[in-house]
C-alpha cells in the first residue's frame, strides 16, 4: 500500500502556512517545506519559514539543513524528502509538503529520474568563465539553444543550476528536461492548490513585502553579507535577499530596492501558477470563495478518512 502525502501548494502568499496549520492539526500531520531556499540557514524572514511557535506545534521537516554556501540540489531534496515521508509514515502520522518549488515537490512525488552525471570541473569553470566574460543572459541563452524546456524554468541569475543542466547536456547529449519525470507516484497523493484572483494576490504580496522589511529582513541580509555571503551563491539569488544585497552595496535605492523586489516575487508568483497549471493532478480552490474551506476539508476528510469537524 502506497504511503498517504498531502500536498499544499500555490504562488506565494496565497495562504499555504495558515492552510497546512490547520490541517497538520486534524490529521495528526507534519509538515515538509517544499520551498527550495528553505534549507539555507539564517534565511528565515525572507523564505518566510514557519515561526517557532509554529514550529513547536507542529513539526516541520526540510528547513535549515545547509548553510548558504554550500550547495544543495534537487537530488539532495528528492532523497531527504522522502526520507522524511518515510519517518513520519512509519510513526503514524500523515506526510504534509507544503510550498511553491514546483520542481522539488513534483521530483519527490513523481518517478523522477535524477540524471547520474558526475560533475566535470573542466566544464565547470569553462562555463563559468563564459558567465564572467560575456554574461549570465548570454549563458542563458547556450541553454535555450540546446534545452529550451529547461532554459524557461532556470532565471538567468541561477547561474550555478544553467551550469549544470549546460554540464549534463554535454556529458550526455541528451537534454536535462528530458532526463526527468518517468512514470507515475511511489505515493497515494492528494494534492491541494490554492489561487486567489490576481489583483488580491499582488496586493497581499506588496503586504507580505512590507511585512518582511518590518520584521527585518534587511538586517537578515545584512547579517549574511557580514559572514561572507555574497551574490554569486544560489542561495543569495533568492527574491529578496538579492535585491537587498544590491541595496547594500550600494548599487540601488533602498526605494529601487523596494520595487523590485515586489515586483520581483509578483513575476514570481506568475511563474509559480503557471508551473502547477500544467499537473493536471491538482485540485485548485479559490481561497476567496465563502464555501472553500468547507469543500477542502471535505475532500481532505474523504482522502484520509478523517471527519470534516
Amino acid at each position: 500500500m502506497k504511503p498517504k502525502v498531502l500536498v499544499i501548494t500555490g504562488p506565494t502568499a496565497v495562504g499555504k502556512t495558515a492552510t497546512s496549520m490547520s490541517l497538520a492539526h486534524s490529521l495528526h500531520g507534519e509538515i515538509i517545506s517544499g520551498d527550495s531556499m528553505q534549507v539555507y540557514q539564517g534565511m528565515d524572514i525572507g523564505t518566510a519559514k514557519a515561526t517557532t511557535v509554529e514550529r513547536t506545534q507542529i513539526p516541520h521537516h526540510m528547513i535549515d539543513l545547509v548553510t548558504p554556501d554550500e550547495s544543495f540540489s534537487v537530488q539532495d531534496y528528492q532523497q531527504q524528502a522522502r526520507a522524511c515521508i518515510a519517518d513520519i509514515t512509519n510513526r503514524g502520522a500523515i506526510p504534509l509538503i507544503v510550498g511553491g518549488t514546483g520542481l522539488y515537490i513534483e521530483s519527490v512525488i513523481y518517478e523522477y529520474e535524477m540524471p547520474d552525471v558526475a560533475e566535470h570541473p573542466e566544464i565547470r569553470r569553462r562555463y563559468v568563465a563564459m558567465a564572467e566574460q560575456k554574461g549570465v543572459a548570454y549563458l542563458h541563452q547556450q541553454l535555450f539553444q540546446v534545452d529550451p524546456e529547461s532554459a524557461k524554468k532556470l532565471h538567468p541569475n541561477d547561474v550555478r543550476r544553467v551550469i549544470r543542466a549546460l554540464e549534463v547536456h554535454e556529458v550526455t547529449g541528451t537534454p536535462f528536461s528530458q532526463l526527468k519525470r518517468k512514470g507515475s507516484s511511489p505515493f497515494d497523493v492528494l494534492w491541494l492548490g490554492l489561487t486567489m484572483p490576481r489583483e488580491l494576490l499582488y496586493e497581499r504580496i506588496n503586504q507580505r513585502v512590507d511585512h518582511m522589511l518590518k520584521r527585518g529582513l534587511i538586517e537578515e541580509v545584512e547579517t549574511l553579507k557580514a559572514k561572507g555571503y555574497h551574490l554569486g551563491l544560489t542561495s543569495m539569488q533568492a527574491i529578496g535577499y538579492k535585491e537587498m544585497m544590491w541595496y547594500l552595496n550600494g548599487e540601488i535605492s533602498y526605494e529601487e530596492a523596494v520595487r523590485v523586489l515586489k515586483q520581483g516575487t509578483r513575476k514570481y508568483a506568475k511563474r509559480q501558477l503557471s508551473w502547477f497549471r500544467r499537473n493536471n493532478d491538482i485540485n485548485w480552490f479559490d481561497m476567496t470563495q465563502p464555501d472553500v474551506w468547507q469543500e477542502i476539508k471535505k475532500l481532505v476528510a474523504g482522502k484520509f478518512n478523517q471527519s470534516e469537524e
